[in-house]
């Protein structure tokens, strides 16, 4: 193998194994080392089937790249290597020019293609709602204003039950108008005012607010890397974004608590291609963490879409918003959910040295 393809072999960023006539292995690069949780030196020679399972016959799809000399692709098969548990792939399989009866194979884990795909998807769902904000808003606050006066002039010349029904008028009224509050924020088409932000700094801010506040009764510990560099951030917004996953989290949790851990690091291999298909380089990734029940199945696919909500009277604004407002900012959202883990991911850009100090203004 010449040095420029051992290089191009070496930086694939998924596991790949080349299979020879026999069915063994003849070379792993270094992802297929990790999932299989040996050396290119050790799995040389061994049995293909010995070192990897999957729900779906993997002999029979070789023998079928070979014969064909074709491609084949299976989506969605459980595959595991070693003894860790199965993960939902992609598998590419394809025949090796040069070297008759060997075969390329390629694993792809799907959760990373699965979150970019929610990411996109949440973006072009928040966006949807801004036009209808804009309409709507305006229009229902001026009657419902004229009606929270009605009711609390009448209030002033009844008393017991009949205050209490105006009481209930008023209270739903204020209601109303916070929900519009919120639908109003969609609307505002306004760039994000982005510059050099040490998210760290928002994040304890955030953390010090939710910790007095609606997430008083859960543990929020911090997890950061202190050599990040500075996000491109707009401060006041992403501070928002961040109450909201914070607020998010201690509602799921419910009464009896539990821990949200603040986590920071950084991942230089992270590029998100968006839909207009240039590549954006989001190395700054910062997770919130809680050990709460889990979103259902059913809405994680929906659930930064508006009035998306998997709690009794909850809006299905804040994610709503979250989505917007980091796609707002060029960068990724995501969530992976199962019973006692969620996560949701933050992947942000770097600031330049156009964007001026790291130190956050007005903190």
């Amino acid at each position: 193998m010449s040095a420029a393809y051992g290089a191009i072999w070496a930086s694939l960023p998924v596991p790949a194994l080349v299979v020879d006539a026999a069915g063994r292995i003849a070379d792993a690069n270094p992802p297929a080392e990790q999932f299989l949780n040996a050396s290119a030196r050790a799995l040389a020679g061994a049995s293909l089937g010995s070192r990897l399972r999957a729900d779906t016959p993997l002999a029979e799809t070789l023998d079928r790249v070979r014969a064909d000399e074709a491609p084949v692709f299976i989506t969605d098969a459980r595959v595991t290597g070693a003894a860790a548990p199965p993960v939902r792939c992609d598998i590419r399989a394809a025949p090796l020019a040069g070297a008759p009866g060997h075969v390329l194979l390629l694993i792809a884990p799907r959760q990373i293609a699965d979150l970019v795909g929610r990411a996109h998807a949440a973006s072009a769902a928040a966006r949807s709602a801004i036009g209808m904000a804009a309409m709507m808003s305006h229009e229902i606050k001026n009657p419902l204003a004229g009606i929270t006066g009605a009711a609390q002039l009448l209030s002033m010349s009844l008393d017991g039950g009949d205050r209490e029904l105006t009481d209930l008028i008023v209270a739903e009224s204020r209601r109303i108008v916070a929900l519009l509050d919120q639908l109003e924020q969609f609307g505002d088409l306004r760039p994000p005012r982005t510059r050099a932000v040490n998210i760290h700094d928002l994040a304890d801010r955030a953390r010090a607010s939710a910790s007095v506040g609606f997430a008083a009764h859960m543990r929020l510990l911090p997890e950061y890397d202190p050599s990040l560099p500075p996000a491109r951030v707009d401060a006041d917004q992403m501070l928002q974004v961040l109450l909201n996953l914070l607020r998010n989290a201690a509602e799921a949790a419910g009464p009896e608590g539990g821990t949200i851990r603040i986590r920071s690091f950084y991942d230089a291999g992270l590029r998100l291609r968006g839909p207009e298909g240039a590549g954006r380089h989001l190395p700054l990734q910062l997770e919130i963490v809680d050990d709460g029940p889990g979103i259902p199945p059913d809405l994680q696919a929906g659930i930064f879409d508006p009035f998306v909500s998997g709690r009794e009277n909850g809006t299905g604004l804040g994610l709503a918003l979250v989505g917007k407002i980091v796609g707002a900012h060029g960068g990724w959202i995501a969530v992976d959910s199962a019973p006692g883990r969620t996560v949701f991911r933050l992947s942000l850009p770097v600031a330049s040295g156009e964007d001026g100090a790291g130190a956050m203004e007005g903190s």
